[in-house]
């Protein structure tokens, strides 16, 4: 008897240990299941943000790009010149530029010149963002240090609009930091996770370097505007 019991005892408690084990599982796995965030209806918003082409195209493209990723560097190497030839330079589409520092300090500090140099001569921006894109290492050396204040200040000494005074202390005292900032809670609100993420009026496109679905998503809106 006593050892039918001993059984009946383990049988009970093993069965316990399992049911314990099996609901660990389940809330452990509960608990790492990443939650899906709704994306905000309606376009980013690009108030006081640097544009490029026409005020008044009726199609706009936001970039959320980092001047030290890499792809952001490609996307706009290869994908925006086209966007200017086929739509931009004709007036029926106009790009916006959202700082999303997602590399460390030297995003903050790059992001912080870009805003410096957009308040100090918002036509002298575009420029810039051409010149800081252009200097970026190659892949191998992406991890190198190379923003600072003396390159930035080397990338807009051959800008006459811009002070080389008023660049430093904007770095030195981070005076655009609440220019980055709103950039910060608007990638942030539109659920930015990777750079680039180009949004044309509210819709995200799935892959920034497919051009094919980037021109079908313009043409939408193109028809959208002219309904």
């Amino acid at each position: 008897m006593k050892k039918k019991n001993i059984g009946a005892k383990l049988a009970v408690i093993l069965t316990l240990l399992i049911f314990v084990f099996v609901a660990l599982i389940v809330v452990l796995n509960q608990k790492d299941e990443p939650v899906t965030e709704k994306a905000p209806t309606g376009p980013p918003s690009i108030e006081d943000q640097p544009l490029f082409g026409e005020s008044t195209a009726p199609v706009t493209i936001v970039e959320f790009g980092d001047f030290k990723c890499p792809a952001c560097k490609a996307w706009g190497d290869t994908v925006f010149p086209r966007l200017v030839e086929d739509y931009i330079d004709s007036g029926e589409v106009n790009f916006a530029y959202v700082n999303v520092p997602f590399h460390g300090q030297e995003s903050i500090l790059a992001a912080l010149a870009a805003e410096s140099v957009y308040q100090q001569d918002p036509s002298a921006y575009w420029e810039f963002h051409k010149t800081l894109f252009s200097s970026q290492p190659e892949t191998a050396k992406h991890d190198e240090l190379w923003v600072t204040t003396e390159k930035l200040l080397e990338l807009t000494s051959t800008i006459p609009s811009i002070s080389p005074e008023k660049l430093t202390q904007d770095l030195e005292q981070e005076l655009t930091m609440p220019q980055v900032e709103t950039d910060t809670a608007l990638y942030k609100k539109h659920g930015v996770g990777v750079t680039p993420t180009i949004i044309i009026g509210d819709k995200k496109i799935s892959d920034p370097f497919d051009y094919e679905e980037i021109q079908k998503i313009i043409k939408e809106e193109l028809s959208a505007a002219n309904e």
